[in-house]
């Protein structure tokens, strides 16, 4: 090697590099036609691609060459000096680095395979006949020195010679660009080219201690695991120990495999599903703990020297298969270099028994066992997609399961817990049914809903509680081939207990059920109000003792046969014409002693109550409540919300929702936070009131739209409103706890508020179904309220107030404005007109809170046009605002007024009773009872005026 003279310039330098390059040229030509081109004509076939990829990197690295020394010449030629710019070398480190290390680990795997070695045995008379040409490059080349000596040799020394001169100018660089703004970009190269020779170093001690096992090994075993780019890196006969496994002799740790011989045969273990764990209690004295996805054994070192190379180097190791490349250089110090990471990403088949035998998994991995998001596939079909935690199924998954008999699948989407769905899922089943509900150790459990489609054979819809994977407790069923649904009590997939049977026609029963069968007395109700009470069979034929009740009170008590009755009994004979009807016939309501409130949906209330236990936790968000969603497809999204975003980052647009609740604890922004969190469906209060909305739905609408269930549905609402006040106390005090403040909780006060902040919020979820229990439950008082104005309508309005024995100074006569041709007595619908508009507004809320304040404003307008017409203040007394207030109700004609009066009177906040909210709803009952009663039977509208 050529030494550099002191005190060079930058010029000097270039001038040395380029006369470098042009010898190294030389040299290469040499090399290609004395060795590399007979060696390709040499090589056997199993040989020939690694030294037709050698001969690609010498020929790309003697390009290289070749286009430095051009660049040198061209810039010494055409300027008076060089500057680091000119220097080809420098500025593309990186690309004559990359190419040395490619040429130098093709050469090394050629040597592992004993390449040189066949190469020279197989055309030895080709490379006898070079002798003299090979004499030319190796100083100390004797006719004893063997061809593969020599062509290992001269593959080898010229390019590291080469980089030796690189170092030496890189050195001089270094000294002249030191007050030049290069200088990192120098000191840089240098030191990645002081690299690259330990790494060459490193890899051809790794290609030769490979190439000696090769040689040491039976053909079985080098037949099944050499493989030109593996590298033995340790080996225990080289560094003491032993596996644990006991039938082990001999521990081989490569760069992509740790191998353990046993006598004739070995196991292999990819290092990328290898784990090295110290950490673990039970790792005895100087043992390593080695754990793969299906076995586990311990290396055991004889000293803690040992221990700590061998940890080391496996770590490494696997640290560098996963990075999918080797260090540069390849071994730093003992002790140095990261620790792989404990969670990665592989495909791995299970081969142990187990539930996984032969199951394919594609995902992450943690400590050697599935964990994070993947995908396991069966070969019978099954497939599972979604997230794993230690080795089994946990958080969200779809799990598709082929039907033996039919080429079709059971889908589920579902949350699971330990390898068993548990939370929340929706189930598309191979026969078309469809299952929305709560799952416990893969048997449906809670709350769900069971669908069969309208196109299927027997259309059915059940809505309600389930143990075991069996309708159980208190249940909603929809025949909608019968059209009937039943609504009550379950026990093992049966109607079993107290049962309401309501059916299209509007016909509706009570009764007990034992095992799907009616047993004992029960109530029946006929579309015609009729009431039968006694025993009756499934087709609703009166059987036995029983008592019938008409409409008008009349009643039949006796006992009835299929083909007569015997009457034994009549009392209570009033008119049978059926005009005057007994409202405790008519309106007879079902099922509320039955199935107290506090009963009925307790599978929901359960969950809700579980996600409150476990701290709120956001992997417990959607397994506890997802009926926000109707779809699978919504579910899946939802599910990519809430758990693909982990770590530390903030999913976008989600809230702290414990944060929120104790910023909105003041009653002045209490009542809005909680009706946005209600109105939210990632709000765990939001997911509460659509389940509960989805309940309500199920039991009463469509045929479930009957009169006689009325006081069922309205407790159902209040206790709606008070469980929805009481979780939110819950999780207030939750958020308050994990603050470490206390929350001071009184209960009595915490009903009232429920009731008072909480029903008119959810109101609007449930008021068509609960709006139209109403209308029909005062379906008949409302109709005679309506022939009532229909009557009063055909009044002009100076009639109307004449009739009504309103005083004449208070008519507002002023208002009526008439053309030439009008008649004063003649003009309608002008009076107390803003009034009227005002209380029209009554149907287009829900809140009774604002349609008591609809009210007021209609009183208020009376007031004011009352006193516009006397021209000073005026507050009418009880005498007159009645009729008053009787002509604005006769002019706003709205529908269903007693089904509205009603509902307020029902959903009040308690605290309105006795002030004038109260007094004025007073007023309007007053004013429903006289049109609809009185002013009807005692007055007949005259046909003239």
């Amino acid at each position: 090697m050529q030494s550099l003279p002191q005190d060079m310039s930058i010029t000097d330098v270039a001038t040395s590099l380029l006369r470098t390059e042009e010898t190294f040229s030389a040299c290469l030509a040499r090399i290609n036609s004395v060795v590399l081109q007979p060696l390709l004509q040499s090589g056997s076939l199993e040989n020939l691609k690694l030294f037709l990829l050698l001969n690609d990197h010498f020929h790309v690295l003697w390009n290289l060459t070749e286009e430095n020394y051009r660049t040198l010449q061209k810039t010494l030629s055409t300027l008076e000096s060089a500057s680091i710019q000119d220097i080809y070398l420098v500025w593309k480190a990186d690309l004559f680095l990359d190419t040395y290390i490619q040429y130098f680990s093709t050469f090394a795997s050629c040597t592992v395979v004993q390449g040189f070695d066949h190469a020279a045995r197989k055309k030895s008379e080709i490379w006898k006949q070079h002798k003299q040409s090979l004499q030319q490059f190796l100083t100390d080349f004797s006719p004893n020195t063997s061809i593969v000596v020599a062509l290992h040799t001269i593959l080898n020394k010229p390019f590291r010679d080469h980089l030796q001169q690189y170092s030496l100018i890189f050195s001089k660089l270094k000294e002249t660009s030191s007050q030049y703004p290069e200088k990192e970009v120098v000191t840089e190269a240098a030191e990645q080219f002081g690299k690259l020779q330990s790494f060459i170093s490193q890899a051809l001690d790794e290609a030769c201690l490979t190439r000696s096992l090769w040689k040491s090994l039976g053909h079985k075993f080098v037949d099944a695991l050499c493989v030109p780019n593996r590298r033995l890196l340790e080996d225990s006969r080289n560094l003491t120990a032993f596996p644990s496994t006991g039938r082990s002799d001999r521990i081989l740790l490569f760069d992509d495999i740790l191998v353990l011989i046993q006598g004739s045969g070995f196991q292999s273990f990819d290092l990328k599903l290898v784990w090295v764990d110290t950490t673990s209690k039970d790792v005895g004295k100087h043992a390593l703990r080695i754990v793969t996805p299906e076995e586990e054994f311990f290396i055991l070192a004889k000293d803690p020297k040992a221990q700590a190379v061998w940890q080391w180097k496996l770590n490494q190791a696997v640290r560098q298969v996963l990075n999918g490349k080797r260090d540069f250089p390849l071994w730093g110090k003992a002790g140095e270099g990261r620790d792989p990471p404990a969670c990665r990403c592989f495909k791995f088949t299970f081969r142990a028994e187990g539930r996984f035998k032969n199951a394919v998994y594609d995902g992450e991995w943690c400590l050697s066992k599935p964990h994070g998001k993947g995908t396991l596939t069966w070969l019978d079909g099954r497939n599972y997609v979604g997230d794993f935690k230690e080795g089994l199924e946990h958080g969200f998954g779809i799990c598709l399961i082929p039907r033996v008999s039919e080429d079709r699948y059971d889908c589920y989407k579902c949350h699971w817990r330990e390898g068993k769905m548990s939370g929340y899922g929706i189930c598309e089943y191979g026969n078309d049914m469809v299952y929305k509900g709560y799952f416990k150790e893969n048997m449906r459990q809670g709350f769900g809903i069971l669908e069969n489609p309208s196109s299927a054979d027997h259309p059915f819809k059940y809505t309600g509680h389930w143990d075991n994977d069996k309708k159980s407790g208190y249940g909603i069923w929809d025949d909608k081939e019968k059209g009937e649904r039943y609504i009550g009590m379950w026990h093992e997939g049966q109607r079993h207990g107290p049962g309401i049977v309501v059916m299209q026609s509007g016909v509706c029963y009570q009764r007990t059920f034992h095992l799907d069968k009616m047993v004992g007395s029960g109530t029946l109700i006929l579309e015609d109000d009729c009431v039968y009470e006694g025993h009756f069979s499934g087709d609703l034929t009166f059987v036995g003792k029983g008592k019938l009740t008409f409409p008008n009170g009349f009643v039949l008590e006796g006992t009835f046969t299929n083909k007569s009755s015997q009457v034994t009994q009549t009392r209570r004979i009033l008119d049978a014409s059926g005009e005057l009807q007994d409202d405790a016939v008519t309106k007879v309501q079902l099922g509320h002693e039955e199935f107290p409130v506090e009963r009925r949906w307790e599978g929901l209330y359960s969950q809700f109550l579980e996600f409150i236990h476990s701290g709120g936790q956001a992997e417990m968000e959607e397994s506890f409540m997802g009926f926000h969603v109707q779809t699978s497809k919504e579910l899946r999204k939802s599910q990519e919300y809430l758990f693909c975003h982990s770590g530390t980052e903030e999913v976008p647009g989600k809230v702290d929702f414990l944060e929120e609740l104790i910023e909105h604890q003041e009653e002045e922004v209490l009542q809005g936070f909680l009706q946005q969190a209600l109105m939210s469906s990632l709000h765990p209060l939001g997911k509460l009131l659509k389940a509960l909305t989805v309940a309500f739905q199920a039991t009463y609408s469509g045929i479930g739209a009957n009169k006689h269930l009325l006081t069922m549905a309205q407790a159902e609402v209040k206790h709606y409103a008070r469980k929805i006040w009481e979780f939110y106390r819950a999780l207030l005090h939750l958020a308050l706890e994990v603050r470490g403040q206390l929350a001071a909780d009184d209960l009595e006060q915490s009903d009232l508020d429920g009731l008072r902040i909480i029903l008119p919020l959810i109101l609007p979820s449930v008021y068509p179904e609960l709006s139209m229990l109403y209308m029909l439950y005062h379906e008949k008082e409302d109709d005679h309220y309506c022939q009532g104005i229909v009557d009063l309508s055909l009044l002009p309005d100076v009639k109307l107030l004449e009739f009504l024995d309103i005083q004449k100074q208070l008519w507002p006569l002023k208002d009526l404005k008439l053309t030439s041709n009008q008649r004063r007595s003649l003009v309608k619908d002008r009076c107390f007109l803003s009034a009227i508009e005002c209380l029209q507004k009554l149907i287009t809320t829900v809140d009774p809170r604002e349609k008591l304040d609809i009210l007021q404003k209609t009183y208020e307008e009376i007031e004011k046009t009352i006193s516009r017409v006397l021209e000073k203040e005026y507050n009418p007394p009880m005498d007159d605002l009645l009729p008053l207030l009787t002509y604005v109700v006769t002019r706003a004609r709205i529908q269903h007024l007693g089904a509205e009066i009603h509902l307020i009177r029902d959903l009040m906040d308690p605290a309105n009773e006795g002030g004038m909210y109260d007094f004025l709803l007073t007023a309007l009952e007053s004013c429903y009872a006289l049109i609809r009663n009185e002013i009807r039977q005692s007055w007949h509208v005259p046909h003239n005026s």
